[in-house]
């Protein structure tokens, strides 16, 4: 019997993107919009990411995600020796690293976060916090760089990592009210809620003070600033991935604004770009 490996690799990446779809509308229409063997690269990327996060996220027990979580080490493990588990996964990223010139160390670094997510503390400070960041999101950028930076002439992986952890910190300022509540869970650093006299007792109850206010403005333009220092290094990248990259990170700063068009309220509602206003983000990119 003949298989068909084009259509069997069609599939795999059918299977990726499909992912992409269910789980991150913006990532996907940003990225959609690169040559098809970059988007599905990306697809195939953004899949092992959502599988790394669903081996802590589906498991209620630090046990259980460190069974799953070693299971995906393991698999990578293989992967990396050429000896890859048979399924879509895996066969689209063997695909992507025959197309494009991977480096296989921040899936290793994906893998480490979402290991510092399993033994999760408070962080301590802002420093502490970027660190987790770094692994758990500024491993994606590094991830992306072979595919949407191939041509560059400067070393463009502190830049992605900064992409990825200015992201986190947005995931993080949109997210306070339901991962405490959640999760039990508190992001914001330690220091940071002692020098604006913001209490766990405060954020149990959800008050947004001035303080709370002050804290995360503090947060957010630092976040602002990353994705500003990213944009400067826009040129560096791919012509036909500046495009994508750029309306993704903007349309993602957007959800800084969205919180605080909602008076701040990132307790009690989701926080969201709307479709008119990423519309208007992603023409900004183009301009």
């Amino acid at each position: 019997m003949v298989i068909d490996r084009s259509s069997t690799i069609a599939s795999d990446y059918a299977y990726c993107e499909k992912i992409i779809k269910r789980h991150s509308k913006s990532f996907y229409y940003a990225f959609s919009n690169l040559p098809k063997d970059k988007a599905r690269a990306v697809y195939a990327i953004y899949a092992f990411c959502r599988t790394a996060d669903d081996s802590v996220d589906e498991n209620n027990t630090s046990g259980l995600q460190l069974i799953a979580l070693d299971r995906l080490t393991d698999e990578l493990n293989h992967f990396a020796k050429g000896q890859e588990v048979d399924h879509p996964l895996w066969r689209a990223l063997r695909d992507v690293f025959n197309r494009f010139d991977m480096d296989i160390q921040p899936f290793y670094e994906q893998l480490t976060g979402q290991r510092m997510d399993i033994h999760f503390i408070s962080p301590s400070n802002l420093s502490s916090l970027e660190t987790y960041s770094k692994y758990v999101a500024g491993s994606v950028g590094k991830m992306l760089l072979p595919i949407i930076a191939s041509n560059a002439k400067m070393d463009l992986n502190r830049v992605a990592e900064e992409l990825g952890i200015a992201m986190q910190l947005t995931n993080i300022l949109r997210d306070v009210g339901e991962d405490y509540r959640d999760k039990g869970r508190i992001y914001l650093p330690q220091e940071e809620m002692e020098r604006y006299k913001y209490s766990e007792v405060f954020l149990s109850e959800g008050q947004i003070t001035k303080n709370f206010v002050a804290m995360w403005e503090y947060l957010a333009k630092r976040a602002e600033n990353l994705y500003d220092n990213f944009t400067q290094h826009i040129g560096e990248f791919d012509e036909d991935s500046r495009f994508p990259v750029l309306s993704s990170a903007h349309v993602y700063q957007g959800i800084l604004n969205s919180v605080r068009k909602s008076g701040y309220d990132c307790f009690n509602q989701k926080n969201y770009v709307s479709a008119v206003e990423m519309a208007k983000l992603v023409a900004r990119a183009s301009m």
